[in-house]
């Protein structure tokens, strides 16, 4: 589902809701959150890490974009809570971008001011979960709005597909 984002960006904010066959809510999460395993499966992480600065674990992530474009990167916190609602198991992500001065911006990279991300997971019922994402983000630079708004409209759904590939391939290797 596209949703115009207001302020006249151009920009859409995404809502895509799916389902993982074979892949249970804790496990989703569990790959979802592990930084150090995202390394392995997103072909499109760089460079990924989490420091604290003031007290605040903040994340690092910078990311590959095709020639000719420049890869951006992204400095943000996240939590991850498992939540009981109504008796259902519920594990919630939330993240949002944030300015740190220790993270200053890297030259020939843009930085992502404007991301945020909800997430929602809970079991299909079966061996599976359904998970719910919310997303934005303003790649900033020169890209035609029209051309983000393309790539996000097939690059997040094969995203669920590759969280889906990740999980199997996790619950093997763990």
């Amino acid at each position: 589902l596209l949703v115009p984002f207001p302020q006249n960006s151009g920009l859409y904010e995404y809502k895509i809701f799916g389902g993982l066959a074979d892949v249970p809510p804790k496990l989703c999460a569990d790959v979802y959150m592990d930084l150090d395993f995202r390394k392995e499966w997103d072909q499109y992480v760089k460079e990924l890490y989490e420091k604290t600065y003031d007290g605040e674990k903040v994340i690092y992530w910078e990311v590959k974009y095709p020639f000719p474009l420049s890869n951006r990167d992204y400095v943000y916190v996240r939590e991850c809570r498992e939540m009981d609602v109504d008796g259902r198991k519920i594990w919630v992500v939330l993240a949002k971008s944030v300015a740190v001065p220790q993270c200053p911006e890297k030259p020939g990279i843009i930085r992502v001011k404007s991301y945020k991300q909800s997430l929602a997971i809970e079991s299909d019922g079966r061996a599976g979960c359904k998970v719910y994402m919310y997303y934005f983000d303003d790649p900033g630079g020169s890209i035609p709005s029209w051309l983000v708004n393309r790539a996000a409209k097939s690059g997040v759904p094969a995203f669920l597909n590759d969280v889906q590939k990740a999980c199997l391939k996790y619950s093997k290797s763990t």
